[in-house]
């Protein structure tokens, strides 16, 4: 079984090279290394803006809380339509979430348990690809379907940002598509337009690693000292952190008891309500 381990001390980056091995590296977010990325952000910040010009979002868990009963349904019904017996139950999803990626997350679980009969030893990248092929369509179908709500304050969120001329990102481990439908579905045109998309495999390191949000900073031209990134899981936050960014955590159904120590503030959610919930206002001053 693959461990997690994040304290305020050590975040455990797992990088999964070839389908059949795990090689793990370790960066360590000590509490000085911490410091000296926000001190460095506000000294930034000062010499230029204190303003938000950016929130970069998760997608999965902080959009909407997509993983139980979406990903994880997908995936069975993916496998099941493939002749492979292993059924993810809510419990065993939660573990695998510990990989991020849904390639790497079969490929993790396979290598665990042993790989199923009807997937051949020299077949099993190709045969991961399009069960993953198969899963986003499947996960697509039920966003389509109205499956799955957006989570609370995230379109408030958004329309405040836009009508602020703040820039909006989402940053995702999961395939682009998936991540682009749920946008365009669940927010409509005009505020899908607002968005750019950095998700899938555009980054061969995904989360821990914090490539994908260095990658929207460099593509969307971003000062990460006036960027904001809303993850939902120890290992966003992880990426957050190890890219420089602040970091603001809001907790989804499989993430509540998740060690955010790290993170700039942890809300369970965004909220509807401006009076409470989370704004521009709450995000400033966490640069």
């Amino acid at each position: 079984m693959i461990k997690r381990f994040l304290t305020t001390t050590t975040l455990l980056l797992v990088v999964r090279s070839t389908i059949g091995f795990v090689s793990l590296s370790t960066t360590a977010i000590n509490n000085n290394n911490v410091n000296s990325i926000m001190s460095s952000s506000s000294l930034n910040a000062g010499a230029a803006s204190s303003s938000l010009e950016a929130i970069l979002f998760d997608c999965d868990g902080v959009l909407a809380d997509t993983e139980r009963d979406g990903h994880r349904v997908a995936f069975n019904q993916a496998f099941a339509e493939n002749g492979i017996s292993d059924v993810w139950d809510v419990d065993r999803y939660e573990v695998l979430l510990e990989t991020g990626g849904g390639k790497e997350r079969m490929m993790a679980h396979w290598n665990e348990v042993g790989w199923p009969d009807v997937i051949g030893w020299g077949e099993k990248r190709e045969k991961v690809m399009q069960l993953h092929l198969r899963k986003t369509a499947i996960f697509n179908e039920l966003i389509d379907a109205g499956r799955i709500p957006l989570r609370p304050g995230v379109l408030r969120l958004v329309d405040e940002a836009i009508a602020n001329n703040v820039r909006l990102a989402v940053c995702s481990t999961s395939n682009e598509k998936a991540v682009s439908n749920l946008i365009y579905t669940l927010m409509g045109w005009e505020r899908s337009s607002k968005f750019q998309v950095f998700a899938g495999d555009m980054v061969k390191a995904k989360k821990p690693a914090p490539d994908i949000y260095n990658m929207a900073v460099d593509a969307m031209g971003l000062d990460k000292s006036r960027c904001i990134v809303v993850e939902d899981t120890f290992i966003g936050l992880g990426a957050a952190k190890a890219a420089g960014i602040a970091c603001i955590v809001t907790k989804s159904s499989y993430s509540a008891n998740e060690d955010f120590t790290i993170a700039d503030k942890i809300v369970d959610e965004l909220g509807d309500d401006p009076n409470t919930g989370v704004t521009l206002s709450t995000l400033e001053p966490l640069l």
